[in-house]
């Protein structure tokens, strides 16, 4: 076998990332409009109005290289934070982050560790460094948090050869989480030896007494990274802006494997401006927080069980009519997103979406159920 075709058989053994169904395809295919997407856990309110703000005079020089180290934009974390600079990776989204986390300690001699049904970029990048994933089974769905990460199964996969260790809190698609106390006992459990990766791209949505403050262990766990992202509450999936948060000593390390430029002028300076709008982040909190109550009473009082989730989107069982449901919504102009590439094909993941747009789903699955 040829080097090339020995690449070509690792390539082809990867699957694709499948994001959810773009608006302007949808009404491109069936010719209507105004569409409403729920599929991607994006901030129905658009981004901060001082993102956009700064977007202008932002574009003016997009002739130069962006700021390769990032600076204002670490400077500004690093303040909003309390955060060294130093231990602040910029990445083009947190997805890029995962990416530069899994090249810094994997190849074909280590393993990785996650959950079943975990975020599905978590099995892509170790696949793509030739490691093996070890993969635990979730908790029951009779428990307290179905289809939750199990910390126990997870503790009892890790060998010498694992490397890093993966979790999403709150998790996706299943919008599960983790308390601190049992987040943190696993923590201490875990060789110093052994990278843990938090993944909280929904940290900010969350409002739950016992959620973890986990930027409070960097300095009593060496091997902690955090990783957050400026997609969901802030509004700015289109300009791709990720961050990392651990130890300098491992901040320098993701540096030295960093893809130069990889994050853009506009999206520096709008992460930058929306750091500064709390107010924003306040109403797209309070507006998550209401328009989840009312999809959970609206799916109680319909009898369909969902997950409960502590994230920007609802899980939803709808048994062997998924599929069905799934199309028909498109029919009427509502996407969602099927689940069936995560193991759980009976299921739906639906973002929470403005008042106005979760009446529009209400009555599509009025019409359709």
């Amino acid at each position: 076998m040829s080097v090339i075709d020995s690449a070509l058989l690792q390539i082809r053994q990867l699957q694709p990332y499948s994001p959810g169904k773009p608006i302007e395809e949808l009404e491109r295919e069936l010719g209507i409009s105004n569409a409403v997407k729920l599929a991607s856990n994006e901030n129905p309110l658009g981004c901060s109005p001082l993102a956009r703000s700064v977007l202008q005079q932002a574009s003016e020089h997009i002739e130069l290289y962006p700021d390769a180290n990032a600076y204002y934009l670490k400077q500004r974390l690093g303040q909003k934070l309390a955060i060294d600079e130093n231990q602040i990776t910029i990445g083009n989204g947190s997805n890029d982050v995962l990416d530069l986390i899994a090249r810094s300690f994997l190849d074909a001699s280590t393993e990785a560790v996650f959950s079943r049904y975990a975020f599905m970029v978590y099995g892509m990048v170790t696949q793509a460094c030739g490691a093996t994933a070890k993969i635990a089974d979730a908790l029951d769905r009779d428990s307290d948090s179905p289809y939750g990460h199990d910390l126990e199964a997870m503790a009892k996969l890790i060998t010498n050869k694992t490397r890093v260790v993966f979790i999403a809190n709150p998790n996706n698609p299943t919008g599960t989480w983790l308390s601190s106390d049992a987040l943190r006992a696993f923590a201490e459990a875990v060789p110093e030896h052994i990278a843990i990766v938090v993944d909280e791209a929904y940290f900010e949505y969350v409002e739950l007494e016992q959620y973890p403050d986990t930027l409070q262990w960097l300095d009593r766990f060496p091997n902690l990274i955090v990783t957050r992202t400026f997609s969901k509450i802030y509004g700015l999936a289109g300009l791709r802006i990720g961050y990392a948060l651990s130890s300098p000593e491992l901040c320098d390390l993701f540096n030295r494997v960093r893809q130069p430029f990889n994050g853009n002028s506009l999206g520096l300076s709008a992460a930058r401006a929306a750091l500064d709008d709390d107010a924003f982040v306040d109403r797209s909190r309070r507006g998550n927080a209401a328009g989840l109550q009312s999809m959970q009473r609206w799916f109680e009082q319909q009898g369909i069980a969902y997950i409960p989730s502590a994230g920007n989107f609802l899980t939803v069982r709808f048994g062997d009519s998924s599929e069905r449901i799934y199309q028909d919504l498109l029919q009427r102009g509502i996407i969602v997103r099927p689940v069936a590439n995560y193991g759980i094909p009976e299921f739906l993941r639906i973002s929470v979406g403005t008042e106005d747009q979760l009446q529009q789903l209400y009555q599509a699955l009025g019409a359709v159920l």
